[in-house]
Protein backbone atom coordinates (compact mmCIF):
# COMPACT_ATOMS: atom_id res chain seq x y z
CA UNK A 1 0.00 0.00 0.00
CA UNK A 2 3.03 2.26 0.98
CA UNK A 3 4.12 1.65 -2.18
CA UNK A 4 1.44 2.63 -4.73
CA UNK A 5 1.71 6.05 -2.45
CA UNK A 6 4.77 6.73 -3.39
CA UNK A 7 4.54 5.82 -7.03
CA UNK A 8 1.04 8.14 -7.36
CA UNK A 9 3.26 10.83 -5.37
CA UNK A 10 6.10 11.00 -7.90
CA UNK A 11 3.74 10.57 -10.93
CA UNK A 12 1.76 14.08 -9.78
CA UNK A 13 4.97 15.54 -8.96
CA UNK A 14 6.24 16.74 -12.19
CA UNK A 15 2.88 18.39 -13.15
CA UNK A 16 2.60 20.12 -9.94
CA UNK A 17 6.43 21.53 -10.71
CA UNK A 18 5.14 22.31 -14.11
CA UNK A 19 2.08 24.32 -12.80
CA UNK A 20 4.28 26.53 -10.22
CA UNK A 21 6.73 27.38 -12.99
CA UNK A 22 5.21 27.24 -15.78
CA UNK A 23 4.35 30.99 -16.97
CA UNK A 24 1.16 32.72 -16.71
CA UNK A 25 -0.86 32.91 -20.27
CA UNK A 26 -0.84 36.75 -19.70
CA UNK A 27 2.93 36.33 -19.95
CA UNK A 28 3.23 33.44 -22.38
CA UNK A 29 1.34 36.00 -24.77
CA UNK A 30 3.61 39.13 -23.99
CA UNK A 31 6.91 36.98 -24.76
CA UNK A 32 4.71 35.17 -27.67
CA UNK A 33 3.76 39.04 -28.95
CA UNK A 34 6.17 40.29 -31.66
CA UNK A 35 7.80 43.65 -30.75
CA UNK A 36 6.17 47.07 -31.87
CA UNK A 37 7.14 47.68 -35.21
CA UNK A 38 6.95 51.70 -34.97
CA UNK A 39 3.97 51.59 -38.00
CA UNK A 40 0.95 53.53 -37.63
CA UNK A 41 -2.33 51.26 -36.92
CA UNK A 42 -1.03 49.48 -34.49
CA UNK A 43 -1.47 49.50 -30.97
CA UNK A 44 1.35 47.86 -29.13
CA UNK A 45 1.97 48.05 -25.19
CA UNK A 46 5.92 48.18 -24.48
CA UNK A 47 7.08 47.18 -21.24
CA UNK A 48 10.53 49.20 -20.27
CA UNK A 49 12.44 47.91 -17.48
CA UNK A 50 13.50 50.54 -14.75
CA UNK A 51 17.00 52.03 -15.20
CA UNK A 52 19.54 51.24 -11.94
CA UNK A 53 18.90 54.11 -9.48
CA UNK A 54 15.50 54.81 -10.32
CA UNK A 55 11.66 54.37 -9.73
CA UNK A 56 9.40 51.75 -11.81
CA UNK A 57 6.37 54.28 -10.41
CA UNK A 58 4.91 55.80 -14.00
CA UNK A 59 6.00 59.99 -13.54
CA UNK A 60 2.89 61.98 -12.91
CA UNK A 61 2.15 63.72 -16.33
CA UNK A 62 2.62 67.59 -16.75
CA UNK A 63 -0.46 68.17 -17.16
CA UNK A 64 -1.45 67.14 -13.93
CA UNK A 65 -2.85 70.14 -11.72
CA UNK A 66 -1.48 69.96 -8.26
CA UNK A 67 -2.57 72.84 -5.52
CA UNK A 68 -0.56 76.33 -6.01
CA UNK A 69 -0.90 76.85 -2.34
CA UNK A 70 0.55 74.70 0.77
CA UNK A 71 -1.49 76.30 3.59
CA UNK A 72 0.67 76.12 6.59
CA UNK A 73 -0.29 75.55 10.44
CA UNK A 74 -0.43 79.17 12.40
CA UNK A 75 -1.09 80.38 15.98
CA UNK A 76 -4.41 80.52 16.64
CA UNK A 77 -5.35 77.18 14.08
CA UNK A 78 -8.00 75.00 15.64
CA UNK A 79 -6.91 71.63 15.18
CA UNK A 80 -7.79 67.81 15.32
CA UNK A 81 -5.92 65.03 15.76
CA UNK A 82 -6.52 61.56 15.78
CA UNK A 83 -4.35 57.98 15.97
CA UNK A 84 -5.79 55.24 14.12
CA UNK A 85 -7.53 52.91 16.67
CA UNK A 86 -6.60 54.35 19.44
CA UNK A 87 -9.45 56.82 20.45
CA UNK A 88 -7.89 57.97 23.84
CA UNK A 89 -5.23 59.66 21.87
CA UNK A 90 -7.49 61.83 19.91
CA UNK A 91 -7.53 64.79 20.91
CA UNK A 92 -8.51 68.66 19.62
CA UNK A 93 -6.25 71.49 20.49
CA UNK A 94 -5.90 75.12 19.49
CA UNK A 95 -1.97 76.33 18.10
CA UNK A 96 -1.14 77.91 21.25
CA UNK A 97 1.21 81.52 20.86
CA UNK A 98 4.23 79.63 21.07
CA UNK A 99 3.31 77.35 18.31
CA UNK A 100 2.58 74.28 19.74
CA UNK A 101 0.02 72.02 20.66
CA UNK A 102 -0.41 69.13 23.97
CA UNK A 103 -0.61 65.53 23.21
CA UNK A 104 -0.90 62.72 25.01
CA UNK A 105 2.01 60.69 25.75
CA UNK A 106 4.48 62.89 23.49
CA UNK A 107 3.78 66.25 25.25
CA UNK A 108 4.46 69.43 23.33
CA UNK A 109 5.05 69.72 20.72
CA UNK A 110 5.29 72.85 17.87
CA UNK A 111 3.67 72.40 14.61
CA UNK A 112 3.26 75.85 13.65
CA UNK A 113 4.83 76.85 9.83
CA UNK A 114 4.26 73.05 9.18
CA UNK A 115 1.68 71.81 6.82
CA UNK A 116 -1.12 69.21 8.36
CA UNK A 117 0.99 66.39 6.35
CA UNK A 118 3.70 67.50 7.89
CA UNK A 119 2.38 67.71 11.33
CA UNK A 120 0.88 64.33 10.66
CA UNK A 121 4.84 62.50 9.80
CA UNK A 122 6.25 65.12 13.15
CA UNK A 123 3.42 63.56 15.43
CA UNK A 124 3.55 59.96 14.31
CA UNK A 125 7.53 59.92 14.32
CA UNK A 126 7.28 61.05 18.16
CA UNK A 127 5.18 58.18 18.83
CA UNK A 128 7.02 55.84 17.51
CA UNK A 129 10.93 57.11 18.61
CA UNK A 130 8.98 57.08 22.33
CA UNK A 131 8.29 53.84 21.53
CA UNK A 132 4.79 54.07 22.32
CA UNK A 133 2.90 53.06 19.74
CA UNK A 134 4.64 50.96 16.47
CA UNK A 135 3.54 52.08 12.57
CA UNK A 136 0.83 54.92 13.71
CA UNK A 137 -1.51 56.11 11.63
CA UNK A 138 -2.00 60.13 12.55
CA UNK A 139 -4.52 62.29 10.82
CA UNK A 140 -4.66 66.36 11.38
CA UNK A 141 -7.25 67.89 10.66
CA UNK A 142 -7.88 71.74 10.55
CA UNK A 143 -11.43 72.64 12.06
CA UNK A 144 -10.28 76.44 11.85
CA UNK A 145 -7.42 78.50 9.96
CA UNK A 146 -7.37 81.69 12.29
CA UNK A 147 -4.15 82.64 10.26
CA UNK A 148 -5.02 81.86 6.91
CA UNK A 149 -7.02 84.92 5.25
CA UNK A 150 -6.27 87.89 2.90
CA UNK A 151 -7.31 91.36 3.25
CA UNK A 152 -8.37 93.02 0.73
CA UNK A 153 -9.27 96.86 0.73
CA UNK A 154 -10.47 99.82 -1.33
CA UNK A 155 -12.64 99.49 -4.06
CA UNK A 156 -15.03 96.54 -3.22
CA UNK A 157 -18.53 96.23 -1.95
CA UNK A 158 -17.31 94.57 1.25
CA UNK A 159 -13.58 95.22 2.33
CA UNK A 160 -12.57 92.82 5.02
CA UNK A 161 -10.38 89.72 6.01
CA UNK A 162 -11.82 86.40 4.03
CA UNK A 163 -10.51 82.91 4.26
CA UNK A 164 -7.77 81.29 2.06
CA UNK A 165 -8.62 77.72 2.60
CA UNK A 166 -7.10 76.54 -0.37
CA UNK A 167 -6.08 77.24 -3.96
CA UNK A 168 -6.96 80.53 -4.66
CA UNK A 169 -7.32 83.51 -7.10
CA UNK A 170 -7.54 86.95 -7.29
CA UNK A 171 -11.14 87.07 -8.77
CA UNK A 172 -12.12 84.24 -6.24
CA UNK A 173 -11.28 86.94 -3.98
CA UNK A 174 -13.01 89.75 -5.21
CA UNK A 175 -15.86 87.73 -5.45
CA UNK A 176 -15.93 86.85 -2.02
CA UNK A 177 -15.88 91.11 -1.38
CA UNK A 178 -18.32 91.49 -3.03
CA UNK A 179 -17.87 91.85 -6.16
CA UNK A 180 -16.14 95.59 -7.57
CA UNK A 181 -17.70 98.90 -6.67
CA UNK A 182 -18.72 101.64 -9.24
CA UNK A 183 -15.51 103.55 -8.53
CA UNK A 184 -13.39 100.60 -9.09
CA UNK A 185 -9.78 101.84 -11.04
CA UNK A 186 -8.04 99.50 -13.51
CA UNK A 187 -5.07 98.39 -11.34
CA UNK A 188 -5.12 96.64 -8.47
CA UNK A 189 -2.04 96.03 -5.88
CA UNK A 190 -1.14 92.78 -3.93
CA UNK A 191 1.33 92.78 -0.83
CA UNK A 192 2.67 89.46 -0.04
CA UNK A 193 2.84 88.45 3.91
CA UNK A 194 6.81 87.41 3.40
CA UNK A 195 7.78 90.45 0.82
CA UNK A 196 6.27 93.13 2.09
CA UNK A 197 8.51 95.76 0.10
CA UNK A 198 7.92 94.00 -3.10
CA UNK A 199 4.37 94.99 -3.74
CA UNK A 200 3.07 93.65 -7.51
CA UNK A 201 0.55 95.45 -9.47
CA UNK A 202 -1.93 93.46 -11.80
CA UNK A 203 -4.13 95.33 -14.49
CA UNK A 204 -8.28 95.54 -14.28
CA UNK A 205 -11.20 96.18 -16.52
CA UNK A 206 -15.17 96.37 -15.39
CA UNK A 207 -15.43 93.23 -17.25
CA UNK A 208 -12.91 90.78 -15.06
CA UNK A 209 -12.62 88.68 -18.43
CA UNK A 210 -10.82 91.22 -19.94
CA UNK A 211 -7.65 90.32 -18.18
CA UNK A 212 -7.68 86.58 -17.69
CA UNK A 213 -3.78 87.18 -17.11
CA UNK A 214 -5.14 89.16 -14.22
CA UNK A 215 -6.12 86.10 -12.14
CA UNK A 216 -3.32 85.16 -9.98
CA UNK A 217 -3.06 83.42 -7.36
CA UNK A 218 -3.76 85.04 -3.67
CA UNK A 219 -1.40 83.69 -0.66
CA UNK A 220 -2.29 83.69 2.79
CA UNK A 221 -1.84 86.72 4.33
CA UNK A 222 -1.98 88.65 0.91
CA UNK A 223 -3.20 92.35 1.15
CA UNK A 224 -5.24 93.10 -1.86
CA UNK A 225 -5.93 97.02 -2.33
CA UNK A 226 -8.33 97.83 -5.23
CA UNK A 227 -7.10 101.36 -6.32
CA UNK A 228 -10.18 104.22 -6.86
CA UNK A 229 -10.64 105.14 -10.59
CA UNK A 230 -9.08 108.25 -12.04
CA UNK A 231 -11.79 110.92 -12.49
CA UNK A 232 -11.76 113.92 -14.51
CA UNK A 233 -14.18 116.42 -13.27
CA UNK A 234 -16.08 118.71 -15.33
CA UNK A 235 -17.68 121.89 -14.36
CA UNK A 236 -19.85 124.77 -15.23
CA UNK A 237 -22.32 125.60 -17.90
CA UNK A 238 -22.80 121.89 -18.87
CA UNK A 239 -25.73 119.91 -18.93
CA UNK A 240 -24.55 117.16 -15.89
CA UNK A 241 -21.55 118.43 -13.35
CA UNK A 242 -19.77 115.76 -12.46
CA UNK A 243 -17.00 113.23 -12.06
CA UNK A 244 -16.03 111.59 -14.79
CA UNK A 245 -14.25 107.87 -14.68
CA UNK A 246 -11.02 107.77 -17.25
CA UNK A 247 -10.73 104.70 -18.92
CA UNK A 248 -8.01 102.61 -19.68
CA UNK A 249 -7.34 104.57 -23.05
CA UNK A 250 -7.32 107.89 -21.42
CA UNK A 251 -9.83 110.66 -21.85
CA UNK A 252 -9.69 114.15 -23.62
CA UNK A 253 -12.03 117.15 -23.49
CA UNK A 254 -14.31 116.30 -25.81
CA UNK A 255 -15.56 112.68 -24.75
CA UNK A 256 -15.46 114.69 -21.42
CA UNK A 257 -17.63 117.17 -21.93
CA UNK A 258 -20.26 114.26 -23.62
CA UNK A 259 -19.82 111.82 -20.79
CA UNK A 260 -20.93 115.24 -19.08
CA UNK A 261 -24.21 115.94 -21.25
CA UNK A 262 -22.62 118.06 -23.55
CA UNK A 263 -22.37 122.24 -23.12
CA UNK A 264 -25.43 124.58 -22.56
CA UNK A 265 -26.79 126.94 -24.94
CA UNK A 266 -25.57 129.89 -23.21
CA UNK A 267 -21.80 128.13 -22.39
CA UNK A 268 -19.18 130.66 -23.48
CA UNK A 269 -16.71 128.06 -26.30
CA UNK A 270 -13.90 130.18 -26.48
CA UNK A 271 -12.89 130.54 -22.82
CA UNK A 272 -13.04 126.69 -21.16
CA UNK A 273 -10.22 126.13 -19.09
CA UNK A 274 -8.33 123.13 -17.39
CA UNK A 275 -7.45 123.25 -14.08
CA UNK A 276 -4.32 121.11 -13.34
CA UNK A 277 -2.48 120.28 -9.79
CA UNK A 278 0.84 120.18 -10.11
CA UNK A 279 4.27 120.04 -7.90
CA UNK A 280 4.11 123.63 -8.20
CA UNK A 281 0.58 124.35 -7.13
CA UNK A 282 -2.36 124.61 -9.51
CA UNK A 283 -1.85 125.58 -13.22
CA UNK A 284 -4.52 126.82 -15.67
CA UNK A 285 -4.69 126.30 -19.73
CA UNK A 286 -6.85 127.51 -22.40
CA UNK A 287 -8.85 125.05 -24.20
CA UNK A 288 -10.32 126.55 -27.22
CA UNK A 289 -13.43 124.47 -27.47
CA UNK A 290 -15.34 126.53 -29.95
CA UNK A 291 -12.42 125.86 -32.32
CA UNK A 292 -12.06 121.73 -31.16
CA UNK A 293 -15.40 121.14 -32.26
CA UNK A 294 -15.35 123.05 -35.46
CA UNK A 295 -12.06 120.68 -36.18
CA UNK A 296 -10.01 123.80 -36.21
CA UNK A 297 -7.83 122.81 -33.11
CA UNK A 298 -6.76 119.45 -31.75
CA UNK A 299 -8.33 117.91 -29.05
CA UNK A 300 -6.60 117.74 -25.69
CA UNK A 301 -5.82 114.87 -23.37
CA UNK A 302 -6.93 115.29 -19.61
CA UNK A 303 -5.24 114.13 -16.51
CA UNK A 304 -6.50 112.32 -13.30
CA UNK A 305 -7.71 114.71 -11.07
CA UNK A 306 -8.03 117.64 -13.22
CA UNK A 307 -11.19 120.58 -13.61
CA UNK A 308 -12.84 121.00 -16.61
CA UNK A 309 -14.11 124.56 -16.38
CA UNK A 310 -16.79 125.32 -19.00
CA UNK A 311 -18.22 129.21 -18.34
CA UNK A 312 -21.22 130.99 -18.55
CA UNK A 313 -21.13 133.69 -21.12
CA UNK A 314 -23.08 137.17 -20.25
CA UNK A 315 -23.26 137.99 -23.72
CA UNK A 316 -25.37 134.84 -24.81
CA UNK A 317 -27.54 135.19 -21.37
CA UNK A 318 -28.35 139.06 -21.78
CA UNK A 319 -29.09 137.93 -25.32
CA UNK A 320 -31.02 135.55 -24.21
CA UNK A 321 -32.98 137.65 -21.61
CA UNK A 322 -33.71 140.18 -24.63
CA UNK A 323 -34.75 137.42 -26.84
CA UNK A 324 -37.67 136.42 -24.29
CA UNK A 325 -38.40 139.67 -23.04
CA UNK A 326 -39.31 140.59 -26.64
CA UNK A 327 -41.11 137.20 -27.58
CA UNK A 328 -43.03 138.20 -24.38
CA UNK A 329 -43.90 141.83 -25.61
CA UNK A 330 -44.95 140.64 -29.16
CA UNK A 331 -47.08 137.79 -27.68
CA UNK A 332 -48.58 140.59 -25.40
CA UNK A 333 -49.28 143.33 -28.48
CA UNK A 334 -50.77 140.39 -30.51
CA UNK A 335 -53.38 139.03 -27.11
CA UNK A 336 -54.35 143.16 -26.79
CA UNK A 337 -54.59 143.83 -30.63
CA UNK A 338 -57.62 141.07 -30.67
CA UNK A 339 -60.90 142.82 -30.98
Amino acid sequence: MGSQRRRAVLAIFPLFTWAVLAPSPAVAANQDQPAASGKSGTAQSEVVSPQPGTSSVPQASATVLRPEVSLKLGIGDLVEVTVYGIPELSTKSRVASNGEISLPLVGRVRIEGLTAEEAEELIAGRLTSGHFLKDPHVTVFVHEYATQGSTILGEVMKPGIYPILGPQRLFDLISMAGGLSEKAGHSITITHRDQPDAPITVALSRSLADHPESNVPVLPGDTVIVRKADIVYVVGDVARPSGVLVETGGITVLRAIALAGGTNRTAKLSDVRILRKGPNGMTETAVQLKKILQAKAPDIPLQADDVLVVPTSAGKILAGRTLEAAMQAATLVSVTAIP
